[in-house]
């Protein structure tokens, strides 16, 4: 559809692609009372299920977090003394007291294990939910043999809500401080057409790590905020494949919106749009798309409760989305390398890490409680390994000591989405270096995270030949509901 010939433009063909991508940028710019009136309006007869997966590239020490061992050896223990929680036998670290008083609402498993201790392959794992890796892989770049991520998968198999895709992933791509982009993150054999969108919310920082811009850092030197950096109103990205020529056509969409006003108004009439695509449209026309998901324009004590930074920033986008009608929201607590804490291990988590994500996870815990949405939302939080059982020193490059990559052991939190709370799955050994009972693989917290969705276990994903995979590779963690 083209505009008449006294226009200078061309109205570029709006795909179904497209209009998902406008109508989330509609959306995504509307108050609290918008959203209302739209979940109001589009109230289906069965409530949908959603699933938060935190994820913490680097990944998270289970001994300082929520394995802790006061028993073990000084040099296996850490520098941290656990905490009782409301539930009597659980212990955490002494960092995390708000969610040590929130135990009622989440559980762990102490036993997930795969056998990588690269970052690469451990992305790869934890995001698919397959242990092996696939042929061709390569850990410096995604390849189109790779195994899909879940949020890809969740996109082909859900249907999207209000305009808005299946899954969406925030704030930004984990994209290593050199430039590689990490692997398991896409479409892999389903084709880059089913790349999953992401909300590029959070600039690409090499230089520095964290939920800045309270608890910036890096690694060695310390507390270190970027500079110029803003947590600005993302959009959903391109997917690789989208030609040059299309891509131009969105730009041309964009720059001259006002005027194509007419003929915009034109394509929202059409029977093929919805209500809602045409409330995004007219939203586009107004002007309101300036207002995407502007952290600033919500209330402070909204802002106070989860937090004045990139962590809390993400986690209320995160249950915005919710409450919008997405499935699957990955939110990537911080950027890459975030947690990966070989070195000054114990002040870095203590003074920038811990504090924020017990603040923003509590928050995110409490909100969709309080506005009755976690019964049908899973709240994942895990990371691409643990950290190796006894702490060690590089003295040449930091002061004091951490702990390496490890693949054999680390932590699952858990909570909502019909996961009963107070309650340990698994066990680890004295030191924490490995599951002691109850072992449990990538292949079951993705059954887990599937099942959540309400997809059943017949169910399967098509490749780019068209070819039927069998969805599910292990069983939902039992023990848990």
């Amino acid at each position: 559809m083209s505009c008449s010939p006294e226009s200078p433009y061309q109205h570029p063909q709006l795909t179904r692609r497209r209009m998902i991508e406008i109508g989330s940028i509609g959306l995504l710019g509307l108050g609290t009372s918008h959203l209302e009136q739209l979940r109001a309006e589009s109230e289906p007869t069965k409530r949908h299920k959603s699933v938060i997966y935190i994820f913490l590239s680097g990944g998270l020490a289970q001994q300082d977090s929520f394995d802790p061992k006061p028993d073990a050896p000084v040099e296996y223990r850490g520098e941290f003394n656990p905490i009782s929680t409301q539930t009597p036998g659980i212990q955490i670290c002494e960092h995390l007291p708000m969610l040590a008083q929130r135990s009622e609402k989440w559980s762990l498993v102490r036993s997930l294990t795969h056998p990588y201790n690269e970052h690469s392959q451990g992305h790869m794992v934890m995001l698919t939910g397959h242990s092996d890796l696939p042929r061709g892989f390569n850990p410096s770049e995604p390849r189109p043999s790779d195994h899909p991520a879940m949020a890809a998968i969740a996109n082909q198999l859900l249907p999207g809500r209000n305009n808005l895709p299946p899954a969406i992933m925030l704030p930004e791509k984990l994209v290593h401080r050199t430039g590689r982009t990490l692997p398991g993150q896409f479409g892999g054999t389903m084709g880059s057409q089913e790349d999953p969108f992401f909300l590029q919310a959070s600039p690409y920082n090499a230089q520095s790590y964290g939920a800045w811009p309270e608890y910036g850092f890096h690694h060695q030197r310390g507390a270190e905020v970027p500079k110029g950096f803003a947590f600005r109103s993302p959009n959903l990205s391109i997917p690789e494949s989208m030609s040059v020529k299309r891509l131009h056509q969105r730009l041309n969409l964009l720059q001259h919106i006002d005027e194509q006003q007419q003929q915009l108004t034109q394509l929202s009439e059409l029977d093929s749009y919805n209500r809602y695509q045409e409330r995004a449209i007219s939203l586009l026309v107004d002007g309101k798309v300036k207002d995407v998901f502007d952290v600033s324009k919500v209330d402070a004590s909204t802002r106070e409760r989860y937090g004045e930074n990139v962590f809390g920033w993400s986690l209320l986008v995160a249950r915005r989305l919710v409450e919008a009608g997405v499935s699957l929201i990955q939110v990537n607590l911080g950027n890459n390398e975030t947690w990966d804490t070989h070195g000054n291990a114990f002040p870095n988590l203590k003074n920038f890490l811990l504090p924020p994500m017990d603040r923003g996870v509590s928050a995110l815990l409490d909100d969709l409680d309080e506005r009755g949405l976690l019964d049908d939302t899973l709240i994942v939080m895990a990371g691409e390994f643990g950290r190796t059982p006894k702490i060690f020193t590089i003295p040449s490059a930091y002061e004091l000591p951490g702990r390496d990559h490890w693949g054999k052991l680390q932590s699952v939190f858990l909570a909502g989405g019909g996961v009963k709370g107070g309650r340990v799955i698994g066990s680890s050994d004295k030191n924490g270096g490995a599951p002691a009972t109850d072992p449990q693989r990538p292949e079951n917290l993705a059954a887990t995270i599937y099942n959540s969705l309400g997809l059943p276990s017949t169910a399967h994903w098509n490749d780019l030949l068209d070819r039927p995979i069998p969805l599910y590779n292990g069983s939902p963690i039992p023990g848990l509901s």
